[in-house]
């Protein structure tokens, strides 16, 4: 998808404008007390706002000339929400691309140039949201995208949309791979789509089947994995080193990439069970995150661990109350087999840790009970970095995918404590599973710093941020803001031990 970005650093005048079919237009607060900006149609446009509510914010009007030129605006203020920001930009960009048009203009007269930038940012991350293609097998296909240009107006400074594209690379990717029915994305079939895009971006790869997982006594993962008729499971392993030598430690990103999950032995019942195929968001945020990264080219090296399995019942599935160990000794008793990310998760993380990096961050459609603790408006982070919960809070903030840290404290462990093995692998009591399942996956990151993202936004009806699908590729955007922009990896005194 290649979408021209034109800036231009004035206002569109009444020929641009007549010359558009669509226009996105953001102006200042005070055009409700009759104070505007220079703009072309200024009566028009005041004549619609004064016709409305005086609480209306957005309105929309087909100016009287030959293209009957769409118009959606809105008043916005510099201490918008970023999070606010982006939902404002999905509903205008979501106006203007239902006839498919293959131009839009934005423009955003009178408001200060920080805000600006911020303002074309955001519309700029829904325009490429919205214009990105989604899996459909209907016999009918929706037509494609015809956006090929966005006019920017009134940006006042120029506007780098590298770091915009890649999170939009990500992000489309990580939604794509969710969007596939499970017969369509196995672990096989998610091999050679990863395969595919290592050899296109010059990445290394490494795949660890089962045979070799037995070898390794990754005996969790394997646990999970034995009853799948295909022997396609594995743990994938991707590198991205920058050109240029350097001496910094790498980033681990490690995700959840359970392709169907039946409950295993402890079977779901239909209505929970619809919608399993979605269980591997973790690896495709992992994946789409390592995809925006390398393509912006960071300055230090990342390695992506995608845990790709199935849970299936059959013969060989394990079940309630098996011992099994995991490759760094622990040995875990099965007490739920429906909780089998945290398995697969285990002995990924203790593959991703003995590479010494400088954070591990694993993302995870992990549990049920982070939906029910924050809803899917946010996602839950947990971290055994105390230092870390400021930036985490703020990245979420500043990127639109809000995150809450939750406590890990050491007494958690009371309720894991098995009387035959190292430690339980879940209750089946209930209680706070969101974070038991952390304190489970802490024992298995040695002492690395590490932030685990319970993904309980994944998947938000109608669609969250600037994000219009059901599935919104939650975490790319948040790894970024706090990877380069908090720069987190750089502080060595929050990244400490405790």
């Amino acid at each position: 998808m290649k979408i021209k970005i034109k800036q231009q650093l004035s206002s569109p005048s009444k020929t641009d404008i007549d010359a558009s079919k669509q226009l996105i237009l953001l102006l200042p607060e005070a055009i409700s007390k009759g104070k505007w900006p220079t703009v072309a149609y200024k009566k028009e446009l005041a004549n619609r706002v004064s016709s409305s509510s005086k609480s209306t914010k957005s309105w929309s009007l087909d100016l009287p000339n030959s293209n009957a030129t769409q118009v959606n605006f809105a008043t916005v203020t510099a201490e918008i929400s970023q999070f606010d920001l982006l939902t404002l930009a999905r509903k205008l960009v979501s106006a203007q691309l239902k006839g498919n048009p293959n131009q839009l203009s934005v423009a955003m007269p009178g408001l200060p140039a920080k805000l600006v930038t911020r303002i074309a940012d955001a519309l700029l991350n829904a325009i490429f949201a919205a214009s990105a293609e989604m899996p459909s097998f209907k016999s009918k296909k929706s037509p494609a995208s015809k956006l090929k240009t966005v006019l920017l107006y009134n940006q006042k400074t120029k506007f780098d949309s590298k770091a915009v594209e890649a999170r939009a690379a990500g992000n489309t990717l990580a939604r794509q791979l969710t969007a596939l029915p499970p017969n369509e994305l196995t672990p096989g079939i998610y091999h050679k789509k990863v395969a595919k895009l290592a050899k296109q971006h010059g990445w290394k790869m490494q795949f660890h089947n089962m045979a070799s997982l037995r070898k390794q006594k990754a005996g969790a993962f394997v646990a999970v994995a034995q009853a799948s008729v295909e022997n396609d499971a594995g743990i994938l392993h991707l590198r991205y080193t920058p050109k240029k030598a350097t001496k910094k430690a790498a980033c681990a990103l490690v995700g959840k990439g359970i392709c169907f999950d039946t409950g295993g032995t402890n079977l779901k019942p239909a209505n929970y069970m619809l919608g399993m195929h979605e269980d591997m968001q973790g690896s495709a945020v992992a994946l789409g995150t390592f995809l925006a990264l390398s393509e912006l080219k960071v300055d230090f090296p990342v390695d992506c661990w995608l845990a790709l399995a199935q849970n299936h019942i059959g013969p060989k599935a394990y079940k309630q109350n098996d011992v099994v160990t995991a490759s760094n000794g622990t040995s875990i008793e099965v007490m739920h087999t429906d909780a089998e990310g945290r398995m697969v998760l285990a002995d990924t993380l203790v593959f991703a840790a003995k590479k010494k990096p400088a954070l591990i961050i694993d993302y995870a459609t992990l549990t049920g009970c982070c939906v029910v603790a924050l809803g899917t408006n946010y996602s839950g982070a947990f971290t055994n970095r105390d230092g870390l919960h400021a930036d985490i809070i703020q990245a979420g903030k500043d990127s639109g995918e809000r995150v809450w840290p939750f406590p890990i404290d050491a007494d958690y462990d009371e309720d894991l404590e098995s009387k035959i093995a190292d430690t339980k692998q879940c209750t089946v009591s209930g209680g706070p599973d969101h974070i038991q399942a952390s304190r489970f996956l802490q024992l298995f990151v040695d002492d690395t710093p590490w932030c685990h993202v319970d993904l309980s936004a994944g998947n938000h009806k109608g669609g969250l941020a600037h994000i219009s699908t059901d599935y919104t590729g939650f975490g790319v955007g948040f790894t970024l803001d706090l990877l380069l922009d908090k720069k987190v990896l750089d502080k060595p005194k929050i990244l400490s031990k405790n």
